[in-house]
């Protein structure tokens, strides 16, 4: 046993070791979701985020130490977000034909989700640093990050709670909008990637295409609106 700790302590000394976990961790968890049928529960990111949290837990590897070895993956979180430009020029004539529809239920998502968090949160008492990374958690972690530091929040907590929100609306989205009878794959893509960002565009990828296509430019779009809006709605609760 004690040879085992040393050896795993000399491995996860080398940055290589935890973004080869990392990337294990998420295999495992698109493996356990393409098993379950993609089931929304089986979220990847869920899974590869338990399963990385037990290893740090077992071995007792300090957060940062961690990080320092997965962030190439962080890294690829700006040309990922880069990338979402894609869909949106893809769908372009179609967008142009709903320009109207999608604006306002962008502006309605992206006023919800900041107004909503904001005034819960000071109702709760929560302090002004962890209301600045509140924030902008419905948008993709690289911006949120901008945003909560502009604001003087933690970027550390602006992107656990981007994070958490992300998979809570994966999650949830699904059976949500069949709940409400939201039948149109534009709607839905929308809705899915104005307020759960990138995990929540991953999952409406899977579910329909065009679903996918929607949630990209929700996410997009969002990222642009919050930190417009962002800014002006954290002063009026400061």
């Amino acid at each position: 046993m004690t040879d085992f700790a040393d050896i795993w302590s000399y491995l996860a000394s080398g940055p290589l070791v935890w973004l080869t976990l990392t990337l294990v961790a998420y295999i495992a968890g698109d493996a356990l979701s393409q098993a379950s049928g993609r089931a929304p529960l089986a979220n990847p990111v869920l899974i590869a985020v338990i399963l990385l949290a037990m290893v740090l837990w077992v071995s007792e590897t300090p957060y940062p130490v961690y990080f320092e070895g997965a962030q190439f993956v962080h890294f690829l979180l700006g040309p990922a977000t880069v990338s979402l430009a894609i869909p949106l020029w893809q769908q372009g004539r179609r967008l142009r034909k709903a320009v109207l529809p999608v604006l306002a239920g962008l502006v309605a998502g992206s006023l919800v989700a900041v107004l909503s968090a904001l005034g819960i949160a000071r109702a709760l008492g929560v302090d002004t640093e962890t209301l600045a990374a509140l924030a902008p958690k419905s948008t993709t972690a690289p911006v949120a990050i901008g945003i909560a530091q502009s604001l003087g929040g933690s970027p550390t907590l602006a992107a656990v709670l981007v994070l958490l929100t992300g998979i809570t609306g994966a999650v949830m989205a699904t059976p949500l909008l069949n709940a409400l009878r939201v039948r149109d794959w534009r709607a839905r893509g929308l809705a899915v990637g104005t307020a759960a960002h990138g995990i929540g565009t991953a999952r409406a990828l899977q579910v329909h295409p065009r679903a996918g296509a929607y949630a990209g430019i929700g996410m997009g779009l969002n990222a642009i609106l919050t930190a417009f809006l962002a800014p002006f709605i954290f002063r009026a609760f400061g």
